[in-house]
């Protein structure tokens, strides 16, 4: 168990505890959280170059936001709010998946754990967009 305890945190956008999400149990917070351990993990032994230096500083930057900014959607004070925030998270683990393909691609980290972080981009990506496309649906 976490050192943190969450205490009545209000929960959105496809994330509650031990439902079913593709026949496994999915916490889009715990996920996104795993994940950006996972990109702050792959940037530990990478080169003191200035390219390393860049490169990790970007995928740091937009690898940790989406875990941050879902705290934010959790807490939107209005439709447009909420879609904004969503769409931030959006953006940021779009850009995490292009900065990881260029890491993959110059072989900055071992393949297969850049091949894993790429792997786990892609089903938040999935459902921020489809959350964002359902609440311009009802907006309707």
């Amino acid at each position: 168990m976490s050192k943190i305890e969450r205490r009545g945190a209000a929960r959105s956008v496809n994330e509650t505890p031990g439902r079913a999400y593709g026949g496994q149990k999915y916490d889009l917070e715990e996920r996104l959280l795993t994940f950006a351990a996972n990109t702050v993990r792959l940037t530990y032994w990478w080169p003191n170059t200035k390219a390393g230096i860049h490169i990790a500083s970007h995928l740091l930057r937009c690898g940790t936001s989406p875990l941050a900014n879902h705290g934010e959607v959790e807490a939107a004070e209005s439709r447009n709010d909420f879609l904004h925030t969503l769409g931030i998270c959006l953006k940021g683990l779009r850009e995490t998946n292009r900065w990881l393909r260029l890491i993959d691609r110059l072989g900055l980290a071992e393949s297969k754990a850049a091949a894993v972080t790429i792997g786990e981009v892609d089903q938040p990506i999935r459902i921020f967009g489809a959350s964002i496309r359902t609440t311009r649906g009802q907006a309707r």
